[in-house]
């Protein structure tokens, strides 16, 4: 008889038979926290924000800025050349990202805070700089009512914009505030300080302030339509205002504001007297 050999198993082939016999180990990690600690390309990119609208923002802001350090430096002339000039970029700003789809959150925020410092402080302290400091303390408060109620004008500007009607402005806008003020300035840059003007002055400054946060309802104009065309006369119009202001600058677009600011309170008052004469009748 022959024997069998049995033969030992070398323990190293036993080894290598049972790691290939045995699965892998299961990963403990989770596949998931590499993916949220390591931010993907496009959430990691900042976003941008549109040049164009932005760039006339950007002409108010400065437009308003150098109105402050002109009016504090005695340049009254020349601060208030500087607000309407901040008051033409602020308008183009709007249309622009109309037309052009380029309106954004960031926009709207910007504008407002450049509104604040065009519209708001800047006619506040020109206006304290050219006449109402001969008042003292009321100068000084009619100066405050001013720029606080531009900031309130705002802020209930910012959080009623997608639920109040686009045609009508409740209160008259900052922009037309800050062109009653600064036409004030710029029509009597050079008049002799007294307290007669300082007075009107003050009532002016505290007026326009207090119109910004009444409940008035001034037109608005954002219905023109400035993409579609027009008859021939509106244009002859136009170019006939144009001569009319460069006649005297100053005091007909001072006029003008005045006549825009009064006509929601003489609308109103006219309401009601002609809604006391039907009762009466």
């Amino acid at each position: 008889m022959k024997r069998q050999k049995i033969g030992i198993a070398n323990p190293r082939e036993m080894n290598m038979t049972d790691n290939e016999n045995q699965s892998p180990p299961e990963s403990t990690e989770n596949p998931s926290a590499e993916s949220t600690d390591t931010p993907s390309p496009e959430r990691a990119r900042h976003k941008g924000i549109y040049l164009l609208p932005n760039l006339f923002t950007t002409g108010a802001l400065f437009a308003g800025f150098y109105a402050i350090l002109a009016g504090m430096d005695g340049k009254f002339e020349a601060a208030a050349i500087a607000i309407f000039v901040a008051m033409i970029f602020d308008g183009l700003d709007g249309r622009v990202a109309r037309l052009t789809h380029t309106s954004s959150e960031f926009g709207v925020q910007y504008d407002s805070l450049s509104d604040m410092v065009s519209f708001g402080v800047a006619p506040a302290v020109v206006a304290f700089s050219w006449m109402l400091n001969q008042l003292g303390r009321v100068g000084w408060a009619a100066a405050f009512i001013y720029a606080s109620c531009a900031a309130l004008r705002l802020a209930r500007f910012n959080t009623q914009v997608d639920s109040a009607d686009s045609r009508y402005f409740i209160g008259i806008a900052s922009p037309t505030a800050a062109a009653l003020v600064a036409g004030m300035v710029w029509s009597g840059y050079d008049a002799e300080p007294s307290s007669q003007l300082a007075l009107v002055a003050a009532f002016v400054t505290a007026l326009s302030g207090l119109l910004m946060v009444s409940n008035f309802r001034y037109h608005s104009f954002k219905g023109l339509d400035l993409k579609g065309k027009v008859p021939f006369v509106v244009l002859f119009g136009i170019a006939m205002a144009l001569v009319v202001i460069t006649i005297d600058p100053p005091r007909i677009l001072f006029l003008l504001a005045l006549t825009y600011s009064l006509s929601a309170p003489a609308q109103w008052l006219w309401r009601k007297f002609r809604s006391v004469r039907k009762k009466d009748v």
